[in-house]
């Protein structure tokens, strides 16, 4: 039986109990419009946790039930979309009675809500925090009502996938001193709609690494952490307004300005900057000090593009290190396999040592791009959704997988693979 209750609801039903009353915890937005066909990101602000409160998992369901001897709504069991994957998992414990999330709803969650809308069942769907008591006290639910949609201008301002590149096919340029570097782009696949802005900066030789942390939108992280994150020398600013329809590209900083005089390795960074976002608004539960700018908030860190700069012989050590690249090893499925899309099965590698996480890339031969997943670096298998099969049933494929460390460097990558789903 489908469970009605609303946040509000659920809050009153704690205010009844005195022992729970002041166990609640409140979030805002409590409901968000989300794309149903791609994935979408949006940024919580839970308040009300006690001293003695932490949060633990994270669920996807198509409805609720009532948590009693908990507090609050639960997922019903019979109807769990998901769990949020742990390379997904940006929350963080801000000051004494705060948390904030970065809730990635995978795209495989939104076609499942979908499929469940499209047999008629009601088209929203939630997200459910647990928070534990450590001193043996009740849990409490905190649920989030997600309404799936187009993906246009009405749900939150969200970067799905980002990729910075040279304009020119080179992997890693090497750089005579004086010579000036092929011009770059990012190209961003986005939800909603708004303005995208930032700036591209340059880690010069000696400069300290950035953390994970500096690679991430300044939207996926606490507005208390925004300014901690490390500057680097500024190149160029951008700010661009993007209209709904989930493709951009920005055109990199002037490749003049790129420096290299020093011999070594430089980084460019893309830094993006919070903006307002009216769909995406959390206002740390209506109880802080106001509206919480989560425009542009994304799952993920940026990526990083590298170009070296040496005379010669430096130039060819580091062209050499490229070359002696590790490899991942490849494991299932096997060359020109053809695994039955009706059927459950597993991409399989072996893990590589330095790893965060993984990217798997499926292309047509042509190197059209199909697929692309994220995997966390200790694990060295991924699942495909099922309707990978009906995308690409018949046509002759390649897969691979490329390891990436934490501050986005490519660490090892497979050969290509080929692959086809179907039959002929």
């Amino acid at each position: 039986m489908r469970t009605f209750l609303t946040l509000a609801s659920g809050a009153l039903l704690a205010i009844a109990s005195p022992t729970s009353a002041a166990a609640q915890i409140l979030v805002r937005p409590t409901g968000v419009n989300v794309a149903s066909q791609s994935a979408t990101t949006v940024f919580l602000t839970f308040e009300g946790l006690s001293a003695d409160q932490s949060a633990t998992e994270a669920f996807w369901c198509g409805e609720l039930v009532d948590a009693r001897p908990d507090i609050g709504l639960r997922c019903d069991p019979a109807t769990l979309f998901g769990r949020l994957p742990l390379r997904f998992d940006l929350s963080q414990r801000g000051g004494t009675n705060r948390f904030t999330d970065v809730m990635t709803i995978p795209a495989s969650v939104a076609r499942r809500a979908y499929q469940q809308a499209a047999l008629g069942r009601p088209s929203e769907f939630f997200y459910v925090r647990r928070f534990v008591n450590r001193r043996g006290g009740a849990d409490v639910y905190v649920a989030v009502t997600c309404r799936l949609t187009g993906g246009g201008a009405t749900t939150p301002l969200s970067l799905t996938d980002v990729r910075v590149t040279f304009d020119e096919p080179v992997p890693v340029p090497v750089l005579q001193p004086g010579v000036t570097p092929p011009a770059l782009h990012a190209d961003i696949a986005y939800t909603g709609t708004g303005r995208v802005k930032g700036r591209w900066e340059v880690v010069r030789p000696g400069d300290d690494l950035p953390a994970e942390t500096d690679l991430l939108t300044e939207a996926s992280l606490p507005p208390e952490d925004r300014v901690a994150q490390r500057r680097y020398m500024q190149l160029e600013r951008f700010n661009v307004f993007v209209p709904p329809g989930g493709r951009l590209r920005i055109a990199g900083p002037d490749p003049s300005r790129l420096p290299r005089d020093v011999d070594g390795t430089y980084l460019v960074l893309l830094r993006i900057e919070a903006s307002d976002d009216r769909d995406g608004a959390s206002d740390s539960a209506g109880v802080s000090a106001g509206p919480v700018a989560s425009g542009a908030v994304a799952g993920f860190p940026m990526p990083v593009l590298r170009y070296l700069v040496g005379t010669d012989a430096a130039a060819a050590g580091e062209l050499e290190a490229q070359r002696s690249t590790r490899r991942v090893a490849l494991f299932q499925p096997a060359e020109n396999a053809r695994p039955d899309s009706a059927t459950r099965w597993q991409f399989a590698w072996e893990p590589v040592v330095g790893a965060a996480r993984y990217r798997l890339e499926i292309q047509q031969r042509d190197g059209t791009p199909v697929f692309d997943a994220v995997v966390g670096g200790d694990i060295g298998a991924y699942s495909p959704p099922p309707f990978l099969g009906a995308r690409a049933a018949g046509a002759p494929l390649r897969w691979r997988v490329r390891a990436i460390d934490v501050a986005g460097r490519e660490l090892a990558r497979s050969v290509w693979r080929a692959l086809a789903l179907g039959a002929q």
